[in-house]
This record gives C-alpha cells, sequence and structure tokens, in this order.
C-alpha cells in the first residue's frame, strides 16, 4: 500500500541551464533507487537522440507524474510529443529565458483547441 502512494509523485526537467537550475534551486531534483535523475540538463552539444531516450524514459517511470520540457528544446523531439496521447505524465511545454513560448507550437493547446467548440464558451 505504500508503494502505491509513492507513484506519480515527481516532476521531471529537460531544460537549458538557467530551467534546470531554478527548478532544482526549487527542490525538485531527485535520484531513483536506479541511480536515474528526474532531470536532463541540454547544452548546446546534447545530441538529440540522449533528449529523445531521456524523454522516453520518463514517460514510462511511474515515479513521474509530470514533465516539464523547454519548448525549444521540445522542438527537436516533437514527433514524440505529438504522438504523446498518455495524460500522465502530463508533458508541459515551457519558455525558457531566450525563447518566449509560441502557443501554436504546444501539441497539448492544440488537441485541447480541437476538443472544444468556441460557440460552447458564449
Amino acid at each position: 500500500m505504500a508503494h502505491q502512494q509513492v507513484k506519480r509523485k515527481l516532476i521531471a526537467v529537460i531544460g537549458d541551464e538557467d530551467t534546470c537550475t531554478g527548478f532544482m534551486l526549487g527542490g525538485i531534483g531527485e535520484i531513483n533507487q536506479k541511480r536515474q535523475p528526474n532531470f536532463l540538463l541540454v547544452k548546446k552539444d546534447t545530441p538529440r537522440s540522449e533528449i529523445e531516450e531521456t524523454f522516453t524514459s520518463f514517460m514510462k517511470r511511474d515515479d513521474i507524474g509530470i514533465i516539464l520540457i523547454n519548448q525549444y528544446i521540445g522542438d527537436e523531439i516533437r514527433h514524440l510529443l505529438d504522438q504523446n496521447t498518455e495524460s500522465i505524465p502530463a508533458v508541459l511545454e515551457i519558455p525558457s529565458k531566450e525563447h518566449p513560448y509560441d502557443a501554436s507550437k504546444d501539441s497539448i493547446l492544440r488537441r485541447a483547441k480541437g476538443m472544444f467548440n468556441p460557440d460552447d464558451f458564449r
């Protein structure tokens, strides 16, 4: 029973240095029993394959409930973000200091807009 309560408690971050540092200072940094961190610091020389592998592994982990990813980094793995239909872990695209948020690129927002008719809100 205690093990069930631990599931989906962590926030994972895939981001640039400023984003990861901010969230780490906020206390979200964790390393699980398998010595896997819940964050990936993406630098200019980080290969796309490493970002893809990290995102995929975060999606499979049962201790992660939310994945935060800088939107410009998400653009590099847009095919994976667009294919994702799982509601948990929730994948949220966030801006970075150098790259503003572009709602037209956000796969979750595009899906949500398709669920509602503008006339429903009048």
